[in-house]
């Protein structure tokens, strides 16, 4: 990340609204309080380019979750018409992993298993916790089939189980909402995908920083792009 190489640690303010319930816009207002002349559409810009950056890179350091998984999904608007965020979490509420989907059936849910199954942090499902949504019977069922599932993996409809899911959607919602949504599918997918790895920062899932180390979490994301913190 040439662009930030090498300044120091204030043009890290443009990761600001993955961590913190502001619009563009007051964020602005902020940095110009303090005297630093910032357009708001260039904070748009700078969090478009590096919070896929900041997801590739801080997924090495992920510590790995348990075996008894919670999946949901939440609503996101998007031009418009509301769309679908698929997120996993463990027992403790670690995030596994997420995906944003123009639909909510079978093929959508296994894509989402499937897309999680495949990261390293995340252990061998003993049991997954769904909703009453029905898309998951057949997502397990074909899951199994393609041996991608232990058949000994059960799933568990119990809405009162997924209720750590269901909680944790509020800290990305929250982090939308000052947006007003968003105007196209990867504009979303960009920001949403920093919302996540801030938020999992956050949680203490990176290896060798525990929760609450602020300090730390903040010098872990510097040192991803070679700033000084």
């Amino acid at each position: 990340m040439a662009a930030l190489r090498g300044r120091n640690h204030s043009d890290l303010c443009a990761l600001v609204p993955l961590l913190y319930s502001l619009s563009y816009r007051d964020l602005a207002e902020i940095l110009s309080e303090r005297g630093l002349s910032v357009v708001h559409t260039t904070i748009f810009r700078w969090v478009q380019r590096y919070s896929p950056e900041i997801d590739k890179r801080s997924r090495p350091h992920l510590k790995s979750t348990n075996d008894s998984w919670r999946v949901d999904e939440t609503y996101v608007k998007i031009s418009g018409k509301w769309m679908y965020l698929y997120r996993a979490v463990d027992s403790t509420g670690q995030t596994l992993d997420f995906l944003l989907n123009q639909t909510r059936n079978t093929r959508a849910a296994k894509r989402f298993l499937r897309k999680a199954l495949g990261r390293p942090i995340a252990s061998v499902p003993r049991v997954i916790n769904v909703d009453k949504n029905p898309t998951y019977i057949g997502a397990v069922r074909d899951l199994k089939q393609e041996q991608l599932l232990s058949e000994q993996c059960k799933r568990r409809a119990s809405r009162s189980m997924n209720n750590i899911v269901e909680q944790d959607h509020r800290f990305v919602k929250c982090k939308i909402s000052p947006g007003l949504g968003f105007g196209s599918y990867p504009t979303a997918w960009r920001t949403i995908q920093g919302y996540e790895m801030m938020n999992m920062s956050k949680k203490g899932q990176i290896d060798g920083i525990e929760k609450g180390n602020v300090q730390g979490q903040n010098q872990f994301i510097a040192g991803l792009f070679g700033v000084a913190a």
